[in-house]
């Protein structure tokens, strides 16, 4: 059953001159390993724009309670290029009440906009939210 969706779009330049204005924003939204490709090469504005949407569409997917941790919500990259959701912390404990027993999460970038949906699937747990 979906117990969530979230969508979130944003405008890569805009984003991208805001990780220039603030550095430390970088390392407050994104652990070590989203911030770098799996060569170790770091990410393009495209790409760190798209994992702060999906972010976005995961707090939107829990209802957006307000108190969750950038870094307890990690984009990694599977097989094929694959993006999946790594949970943990506040992220986890939200999903966990509401009842999320797996994501689906679907990354893009075009004509200087980056997007993610996110959908959580699980079963409803009785009254809790």
């Amino acid at each position: 059953m979906i117990i969530g969706v979230g969508i979130d779009v944003v405008p890569v330049d805009r984003f991208a001159e805001s990780l220039t204005r603030s550095p430390g924003l970088r390392d407050r939204l994104f652990t070590p390993a989203e911030q770098r490709t799996p060569s170790g090469t770091p990410r393009t504005g495209e790409s760190l724009a798209a994992r702060f949407a999906a972010k976005e569409a995961v707090a939107k997917a829990l209802g957006s309670p307000g108190d969750l941790q950038w870094h307890d919500a990690e984009v990694a990259v599977g097989e094929h290029g694959r993006p999946h959701l790594e949970i943990r912390g506040t992220v986890a404990g939200r999903a966990a009440r509401l009842g999320v027993t797996s994501w689906h999460v679907s990354l893009s970038h075009d004509g200087g906009i980056a997007s993610a949906v996110v959908v959580a699937e699980g079963f409803v747990r009785g009254g809790e939210s």
